[in-house]
């Protein structure tokens, strides 16, 4: 008896339609998360907003007309976290964090995708805003 006979006789029909089920069901978060990441329209305007320990340091436009520009910050003493904006693309550039992750995200463009920096508490997120959006959808009234 060959060894694919053996597995045959294992194997219920009932199992091959679930391990099919978990397989089809293990993409739903992919097509869920994917398109709240890139839920802004032509006229949305992307930005980048940084933050450091929860405040927001610096927010700037990401563009064609967006120079080339290198900023520096200091979360705390000894740390500090150069961030390189290029058009329409940024990243931290350089840190002194041990792991360098941020460092290895590299460029990020897209509407939802971030750069963190865990021992610096530094994220740099990639937000898309419609500014033709009417803000008084917004706003909630009480009753």
């Amino acid at each position: 008896m060959t060894k694919f006979k053996i597995y045959k006789k294992l194997v219920k029909p009932l199992d091959v339609v679930i391990i099919i089920l978990l397989l089809v069901g293990s993409f739903i978060p992919y097509f869920i998360f994917n398109r709240q990441n890139f839920s802004g329209d032509q006229n949305s305007t992307v930005i980048a907003v940084i933050s450091i320990n929860g405040k927001e340091v610096k927010q700037m436009e990401l563009s064609n007309e967006t120079e080339n520009e290198e900023f520096t910050f200091y979360p705390a003493e000894g740390q500090y976290n150069i961030i390189e904006v290029d058009g329409t693309k940024i990243r931290n550039k350089e840190d002194n964090s041990p792991d360098q992750i941020a460092v290895k995200t590299g460029w990020i463009s897209k509407p939802g995708e971030t750069s963190i920096c865990l021992p610096h508490k530094l994220i740099i997120e990639v937000k898309a805003i419609n500014p033709e959006k009417d803000s008084e959808e917004d706003i909630i009234i009480p009753l």
